[in-house]
């Protein structure tokens, strides 16, 4: 393609423009209107007298008459590097050398100077052949044996064909436009060359892609082949399962019949056990009438027989309230001011009491709440509390203060209500002073430094006398199964704390 519109390759070389095209600064207004004829250029001072063109085209050579010849029609990869080679030698030109449109695209980076000055580079190589062969000057220089034999004409068999076409533009020797043109056949049989190298490797392309199909269709078929003889086999599989089923079910409906059978004789059978059942439930009726009977008749002597015991145990609770009478007078007994459970209460501060042996186990532990009101209602109970261990479990969210004040006037109401005896053992290295009075019939006892109150509370327990009643309420499984072992009834703390909300 031409770079810009046709120039007149016979018109005198002498200087530039008279008129400078794209003087304003514009890089298209250096391109010549079409088929106007260019100002004869004006010489420049200090440059050489160029040489006007031959009728050929050629720059050297006499002017001739008769219309100038078109511009040749570029390939668009000579194109490129005529632009590439002005690019590369702009900056190196004088700057009153250098026409005003390129003044601007000279200072442009290298890698930019092409790309975009492209089409004003373009308008003045076609619009200023002065400015062309100053070009072409240096370009020749930097060619060296490439720039030599293209002036004179020739193109080297090895040389790149776009650079013989480029550099025949630029210098525009005898035959020029011939080289030209044998670079177009050159580049444009290069991109059929390649027209073809890829047609011929989308073919082979083609062809892999087939044979690759090829191949996975042959899978496939492998495949589904394999697929179909598996299904045949399940399908026989199936076959066989289905008769098999159906001769299970064959014996299903025939074991159905027989159990259908055997129901309808049981069921003969269970209305003649009713039957009998009945007649037997009659005849036991019968003998529970005459059992009833008979009962009234041995309650009726019981009731007689009762009557004799009670008679005898009378005498025997009297004969044996004489002997007490007489045995207390007998060993001159006074009555006592103080119980066990004093004398423990006074020594336990000085030193520790000695282990007693205690009899056998004579309670039993249980979670029943009225088991409490049981055992206190037995003669002369003695009711042992750990404290601390009712409190926190009762009313913990309290001071200790409150808890204890609380606990012990509960236990005032209950040994009021009883007049059993009441014992409350709290945890105290020290006895607390400035305590409210206890109330009647309720002792209050704290553990002694190194001491704690479940071992109080055993002591406690081991100074009771065998046979008399201890209750000791504690949810310490230590402390009960300890009491347990001397004879004491142990009870959780809950009953207590139920004992007090019902009070």
């Amino acid at each position: 393609m031409p770079l810009t519109d046709p120039h007149d390759d016979h018109l005198p070389l002498g200087g530039s423009s008279t008129a400078a095209p794209g003087a304003g600064g514009d890089p298209g207004a250096g391109a010549p209107e079409p088929g106007a004829t260019l100002p004869e250029p004006e010489s420049e001072p200090g440059l050489p007298e160029p040489i006007p063109p031959t009728p050929d085209g050629s720059d050297a050579g006499e002017p001739v008459d008769g219309p100038p010849e078109p511009e040749p029609v570029l390939p668009e990869p000579v194109r490129q590097r005529i632009v590439a080679l002005t690019a590369a030698v702009l900056p190196g030109l004088p700057a009153d050398e250098v026409p005003v449109p390129l003044r601007r695209v000279a200072k442009f980076a290298p890698n930019r100077r092409a790309r975009l000055g492209g089409s004003v580079i373009a308008a003045q190589l076609t619009a200023d052949p002065l400015f062309r062969q100053r070009v072409t000057a240096r370009v020749l220089t930097d060619a060296g044996d490439l720039g030599a034999a293209v002036v004179e004409g020739t193109a080297p068999a090895a040389a790149d064909p776009v650079e013989v076409a480029a550099l025949a533009y630029l210098v525009r020797p005898k035959g020029w436009r011939e080289l030209i043109d044998a670079s177009g056949a050159a580049v444009r049989a290069e991109v059929d060359s390649a027209v073809v190298a890829e047609l011929v490797r989308e073919a082979e392309q083609r062809a892999t892609r087939a044979e690759h199909d090829r191949a996975v269709a042959r899978v496939e078929a492998d495949k589904l082949r394999d697929e179909l003889a598996r299904v045949r086999e399940e399908l026989g599989q199936l076959r066989e399962e289905n008769r098999q089923l159906q001769r299970g079910l064959r014996e299903t409906q025939a074991r159905e019949r027989r159990a259908t059978e055997l129901l309808a004789t049981e069921r003969g059978r269970a209305a003649r056990a009713a039957a009998d059942s009945d007649a037997e439930l009659r005849r036991a009726r019968a003998r529970l009438a005459e059992a009833e009977a008979a009962a009234g008749v041995a309650k009726a002597s019981a009731k007689e027989a009762r009557s004799v015991d009670d008679a005898r145990l009378w005498l025997l609770l009297e004969t044996i309230g004489q002997a007490a009478v007489g045995l207390r007078r007998e060993l001159a007994l006074d009555p006592v001011d103080k119980l066990p459970a004093d004398f423990v209460a006074d020594a336990f501060t000085d030193a520790p009491a000695a282990a007693q042996g205690g009899p056998a186990a004579r309670a039993r532990d249980t979670d029943d709440p009225a088991r409490l009101d049981q055992l206190l209602a037995l003669p002369r109970a003695h009711l042992v509390v750990d404290g601390y261990n009712v409190t926190k479990r009762g009313f913990g969210e309290m001071s200790l203060e409150q808890q204890r004040k609380r606990l012990i006037t509960g236990l005032g109401g209950i040994a009021a209500q009883t007049g059993d005896e009441v014992t409350v053992v709290f945890d105290g290295a020290e006895r607390m002073h400035g305590l409210p009075p206890a109330p009647r019939g309720v002792r209050v006892l704290f553990s002694r430094k190194g001491e704690t109150a479940d071992e109080l509370i055993r002591r406690l327990v081991r100074a009771e006398p065998p046979g008399r009643p201890v209750v000791v309420v504690s949810s310490d499984r230590e402390v009960a199964d300890g009491v347990r072992r001397h004879g004491a009834y142990p009870l959780g703390a809950d009953s207590l704390l139920r004992r007090l909300a019902r009070s």
